[in-house]
């Protein structure tokens, strides 16, 4: 497939014109490599780990969800320079899915959503609602582990989620105004905690992100490189 082939697919996928302002000219074709895509490599993140996979693995092209490229670059030095060593010197491809991803259907709330079992699924104006049925310990379970509690949470029968950095006010009150028992998402900071209108369950950026893309990979019949941040629980 010709990459202009490749782009047109995706852009079916995620439409380009469903992503944030602060998008703009960050997703897409962020590194032109090779025109033919044969075989094709998805991560969430383009570390130096996964673009060492994609290497080794002779991909033609790397999809993520986050840019390596987030703010204007005046000079390529330091892990920049070495993420981008490592793509053009193998001639790979590196491809953007960003909040296009995050809007479009199937895409990254929609498989968070699958991943948690919820039904009667309604959107918000950012991520979603629907009926849960399952505790805060196998909601932690199915993320992987390292979810924090922000307030009570008895039963959470209907669940208001945002995958990604999703703890706004303007948010936390939609879903607090649409029934929600109970509000996920990431990066949760203490001013917004305290003042919450319901619980907050916070779990990784990475746990709530990753199964789109890994999704996506098996769907499309893509290699999916893992790597999650490592992080540790101190007691």
């Amino acid at each position: 497939m010709h990459v202009c082939a490749f782009i047109e697919k995706m852009e079916q996928l995620a439409p380009p014109d469903l992503a944030e302002d602060f998008d703009a000219g960050k997703i897409g074709l962020v590194v032109e490599g090779r025109p033919d895509i044969l075989r094709v490599c998805c991560a969430l993140d383009a570390t130096p780990f996964v673009i060492q996979q994609a290497v080794a693995a002779s991909a033609d092209m790397l999809v993520i969800h986050h840019t390596p490229l987030w703010t204007p670059l005046t000079a390529l030095t330091g892990r920049i320079a070495g993420l981008m060593r490592a793509l053009l010197s193998a001639d790979i491809n590196l491809y953007v899915m960003h909040t296009n991803f995050d809007r479009a259907d199937g895409g990254v709330n929609d498989a968070l959503a699958e991943l948690l079992s919820l039904k009667d699924i309604e959107p918000l104006s950012l991520g979603c609602i629907g009926t849960c049925t399952l505790s805060p310990a196998e909601i932690s379970r199915r993320l992987g582990g390292n979810v924090r509690l922000w307030g009570e949470v008895k039963k959470c029968r209907r669940l208001a989620l945002v995958a990604g950095s999703g703890f706004e006010p303007v948010l936390l009150d939609e879903a607090y105004a649409r029934g929600a028992d109970a509000f996920l998402s990431a990066e949760m900071k203490h001013s917004v905690a305290r003042s919450s209108p319901l619980p907050c369950i916070e779990a990784p950026h990475y746990s709530l992100e990753a199964p789109a893309m890994q999704r996506l990979a098996t769907r499309m019949g893509w290699q999916y490189i893992d790597d999650p941040p490592h992080l540790q629980i101190i007691p």
